[in-house]
């Protein structure tokens, strides 16, 4: 099934809207998603198989990808790893009714920058999709720009910004997108300790309550991938009862 709505683009919307690609099986769902989508400016497509999504995906140019991780056929997560197969990077919100945490770890591992629990609010699911490509256009800008960033380099570790590397004692990393915003925002300012809600408005681009296990998630993961012991932390490190900070 495909759709592109006729819609009047809102004020927070591109002069060119940009175009969302929706797999999702539930009619209802997605029906209220891309009307939502619609009415704040955006182009959608809506798929319910996901054989057909990932055909669209790979026929078409997308801005942004909202999909379900429970599909008839090909499922969300094989659908994420093979559009993260790819050499051109597009932001991945998944959705899913499962709750429990080796979900959420399984789908950020496979490349997807967000998730939503269903049920979820279409506000929050706007300001996700609204965060996410906000973070898109601001990397497009900074590879844009003549001066390069800085790389950061601490006790072994060194973070190329504009190449998105990380790698320590010289073997490289393989991080997610949002665990390498996550590093990078914490690197960069070396012994600020950040509380959770605040490391959602900075780095994910929301703030909202109750959504701070987002963060633990991408810290234990993170962690995993950077930390010799994870339970003792050379480099991100815990401050109880207020946040994490990046070692100084």
């Amino acid at each position: 099934m495909a759709m592109t709505p006729q819609t009047t683009p809102s004020p927070d919307a591109p002069d060119a809207p940009r175009r969302i690609l929706i797999i999702e099986d539930d009619a209802d769902i997605a029906s209220l998603i891309a009307m939502h989508l619609g009415d704040n400016g955006f182009g959608v497509q809506v798929e319910s198989q996901g054989n057909a999504g990932l055909a669209a995906f790979k026929g078409s140019a997308f801005d942004l990808v909202v999909l379900d991780l429970m599909l008839p056929g090909v499922d969300g997560l094989t659908l994420c790893r093979e559009m993260r197969a790819g050499n051109s990077y597009i932001p991945i919100l998944m959705l899913t009714a499962k709750a429990t945490e080796l979900d959420r770890v399984l789908g950020l591992e496979m490349g997807a920058d967000d998730y939503l629990t269903k049920p979820f609010s279409l506000p929050e699911l706007i300001a996700r999709v609204k965060a996410l490509l906000r973070r898109v256009d601001a990397l497009s800008t900074r590879q844009e720009s003549p001066t390069p960033a800085p790389v950061i380099e601490k006790n072994g570790m060194t973070i190329n910004v504009d190449k998105r590397l990380v790698s320590i004692e010289g073997k490289e990393i393989s991080l997610t997108a949002r665990e390498f915003d996550l590093l990078h925002h914490l690197a960069s300012h070396p012994g600020h300790v950040y509380s959770r809600i605040q490391l959602l408005d900075q780095v994910w681009g929301y703030s909202y309550e109750g959504y701070e296990h987002t963060v633990n998630t991408h810290i234990n993961r993170l962690r995993a991938k950077i930390e010799e012991d994870p339970a003792n932390p050379a480099y991100v490190q815990t401050v109880w009862g207020v946040g994490y900070k990046f070692v100084s």
